[in-house]
């Protein structure tokens, strides 16, 4: 038997089982993109518009994130909880969220602080937040 072949048999042997099961669930690879997309002042408030693509193996049934919302001066103003709810996997989904008496001009940082709420059918615990991307339309400093 040639090297090639020893080779060959040896990596073969070395594959977990799991790779050969047929009904092995759906591995949670992939990206969860979050896009602050918008801040517009209305009533007394900042409407916040964000952009959820669920790229993940799989739907989400629930996907809720802490922010942490600062001022224009680095201090944090408020630490809010915004449910997103169930992303489907592949599709984009538009969200908006009110922040009650705080101006727009006044923020000048968002932090993903956390994710509260992740899961679904087939995703593993803290595939939303290993798998999080973070970008920004505005003037704002969003991410992690």
């Amino acid at each position: 038997m040639n090297h090639f072949v020893v080779g060959a048999l040896t990596a073969f042997a070395l594959l977990p089982a799991a790779a050969f099961a047929d009904d092995a669930p759906p591995s949670p690879t992939g990206h969860l993109k979050l896009e602050l997309n918008a801040l517009q002042p209305v009533d007394k408030a900042c409407r916040v518009t964000f952009l959820a693509t669920n790229g993940l193996a799989a739907s989400l049934d629930k996907a809720t994130f802490e922010l942490a919302v600062f001022g224009t001066d680095s201090a944090i103003s408020r630490v809010v909880s915004a449910d997103f709810k169930g992303l489907t996997t592949g599709k984009t989904k538009v969200l908006q969220f009110d922040l009650k008496d705080l101006g727009c001009d006044g923020i000048g940082r968002v932090l993903v602080n956390d994710v509260t709420a992740c899961g679904g059918p087939g995703i593993a615990p803290g595939a939303c937040l290993a798998g999080l991307e973070t970008s920004t339309r505005t003037r704002v400093t969003f991410g992690q």
